[in-house]
């Protein structure tokens, strides 16, 4: 029986329908009148879910209100076997989201294929963010494919690896983590729970097969058009907090950023790898409230 994951994540859930009719869950956390807390939007990439997330809502939810969303396909989502899983229509979600909450003055956090799908968001809402605090992720075509994962869009291996074996997040729990001894049984069972049969890991798979390889497939497309609008947020306070030994999202996607947003504040963990939140969370919310409390706007 797999350990109980629950007591990491006692948060109450909401959900809403997306105009693309599925069914969307998030964590809506906050002081008693949240409704008045400065808005933080946490956004997750593949094979994670809101639970990655868990510590620093319980570090920050005091005094911000913290959304937490999980993309159609990933956590408590519906998870349909239909869909147009494409970065594109991520966006879109999690843009309606953002205009049902009505969420103003918002920071935008985000990781792994949250980077491309928050930032996205904020270019189709510039005027309700206005901060950025970005963890191991792109925004921009991939300057290059690990192995690991261009073989995971072998066909027909690919998808019976990654629907019918969970590979690519059980991979995970050794692979983007340089602290070995913080996957205790309960956070593996979390971080793989809402992935327990081939039809819940449709969004696994669809994220993997969704990375383009070449700029001529519309999400190709769309992380360019992306990247041609970064420059248009440099004026925003920015933070990129980065676990320098991730293999995936490297210090050369990290430099790739600082060309676009020089003045952005930079934070290096030598020692944490692409999950740097699970690697260094009780390092990583004192510097995220230092940075909402010296860029604090009203």
């Amino acid at each position: 029986m797999a350990a109980d994951w629950r007591a990491l994540y006692p948060f109450a859930s909401h959900f809403f329908a997306t105009s693309s009719g599925a069914r969307m869950h998030y964590l809506d956390e906050g002081p008693a009148e949240k409704e008045h807390a400065q808005p933080l939007l946490m956004v997750h990439g593949n094979p994670t879910w809101s639970f990655y997330w868990r510590n620093l809502v319980l570090g920050l939810r005091d005094d911000y209100r913290c959304v937490v969303p999980d993309h159609i396909g990933c956590g408590l989502s519906e998870k349909p076997q239909s869909y147009r899983y494409q970065l594109e229509q991520h966006i879109d979600n999690l843009a309606e989201l953002v205009e049902k909450l009505d969420l103003k003055n918002v920071t935008l956090l985000a990781h792994d294929w949250g980077g491309a799908i928050g930032t996205g968001c904020v270019l189709k809402l510039p005027e309700r963010f206005s901060r950025i605090v970005l963890f191991n992720t792109a925004a921009f075509p991939p300057p290059y494919v690990p192995y690991r994962i261009a073989a995971c869009r072998i066909p027909i291996f690919g998808k019976v690896a990654i629907q019918g074996f969970n590979l690519f997040a059980r991979a995970a729990i050794t692979m983007a983590t340089e602290k070995p001894e913080r996957m205790t049984p309960e956070v593996q069972a979390g971080l793989l729970a809402p992935y327990d049969s081939w039809a819940n890991r449709i969004a696994t798979w669809r994220f993997v097969k969704d990375i383009p390889f070449t700029r001529r497939k519309p999400t190709g497309k769309k992380l360019a058009e992306i990247e041609s609008q970064l420059w248009t947020l440099a004026n925003k306070p920015i933070s990129l907090i980065w676990g320098m030994r991730d293999w995936c999202f490297n210090a050369s996607c990290l430099e790739r950023f600082r060309k676009h947003w020089p003045t952005a504040e930079v934070h290096e963990f030598a020692d944490c790898g692409h999950y740097v939140i699970e690697d260094a969370h009780e390092r990583i919310v004192p510097l995220v409230r230092q940075f909402l409390a010296k860029t604090q706007s009203e």
